[in-house]
């Protein structure tokens, strides 16, 4: 089975429905390499709440881009993979246990169909929703997260253990990532308590904050995320706050001094010998956009980013054998 997004240069980009980088509808799993699933869900927001929008904002802004990779070869992905647009799980707003188990069913049927799922959320907790069904699968899965605050808290206001700032305590807690081949990058700003950082560390994770990025170079980043995965099956989550927010204004938790769009683009076309069996972009709010909603149009470019990611492997995989 041949999946193939609408050609632009054939027919403009605003006409249609919008899917992910044009592409069809999932009216079955059968034949698919990977799939495109909203994760509509900011119930676990603990500030600005809107990321419930982003997945089909997000949609909007990816018809803006292009199928084919300068940066991997001139890899064309759909022509690697077939890939189609799975629509959006069904969330329940306001519940966010409820939200995570809805999560949790939509990805694992994408999972246990041979699918890799790529999740456009929602805020940050969606992302336990999908490692739960990822890692019934896999095992505990190695976790490479890019993002400029820990979510590894352990409660949110008072008792609420299921929220945007403790998906990552959870997930090891329920063994769902393997933390000592999990690396969390980006971490900087100010603190709620001196240990915001060291509770990751003692929860098993690898961290990189933002300086230490710099100060490590861009190369040398890119080749301890492989070293730190070590050719196991990897979830990769991008909180669009990783961005600086004068490239990504709309999100949920802005936080200053982070690195440009460039930056952050170098960074993913960096990245090499991962096993991706999953990944996701959140915390888009797009309310908070400007206009141009560069933060939206960012966020489809990091997960096709992830797509030609998974299409290169996938290739250099083959070519080996």
């Amino acid at each position: 089975m041949s999946v193939l997004p609408t050609d632009s240069l054939s027919t403009p980009r605003f006409c249609g429905v919008p899917t992910f980088m044009r592409l069809p509808m999932a009216t079955t799993l059968e034949g698919l390499d990977a799939a495109v699933i909203g994760l509509p869900s900011d119930s676990g927001a603990a500030f600005r709440t809107g990321a419930r929008f982003a997945p089909n904002a997000v949609r909007a802004m990816s018809v803006m881009l292009r199928p084919i990779s300068p940066y991997r070869d001139n890899i064309n992905i759909f022509e690697a993979l077939n890939i189609a647009d799975a629509g959006d799980a069904a969330v329940v707003p306001g519940y966010e246990e409820e939200c995570l188990a809805r999560i949790e069913q939509a990805v694992a049927g994408l999972v246990n169909a041979g699918v890799v799922p790529f999740g456009i959320g929602g805020d940050h907790s969606v992302t336990l929703g999908e490692l739960r069904a990822v890692a019934a699968k896999h095992g505990p899965v190695a976790l490479v997260q890019f993002d400029s605050h820990s979510d590894t808290w352990d409660k949110y206001f008072a008792d609420k253990l299921y929220s945007a700032g403790t998906p990552f305590r959870r997930a090891v807690e329920e063994n769902l990532v393997d933390p000592a081949h999990s690396i969390q990058i980006g971490l900087r700003g100010s603190l709620f308590r001196t240990t915001d950082i060291s509770q990751s560390i003692d929860l098993g994770y690898e961290v990189v904050t933002t300086d230490q990025m710099f100060e490590m170079g861009i190369p040398a980043l890119a080749e301890r995320i492989k070293e730190r995965t070590g050719g196991r099956p990897t979830f990769i989550t991008f909180d669009m706050d990783f961005v600086d927010p004068a490239s990504a204004p709309g999100v949920q938790t802005p936080e200053a001094g982070g690195p440009t769009t460039r930056e952050t683009l170098q960074l993913l076309r960096a990245m090499h010998g991962i096993n991706l069996v999953g990944c996701d972009v959140t915390e888009i709010s797009p309310m908070y956009e400007g206009p141009g909603q560069i933060t939206s149009l960012l966020g489809a470019t990091v997960l096709s980013e992830f797509m030609s990611l998974l299409a290169s492997e996938r290739a250099r995989s083959a070519k080996q054998t």
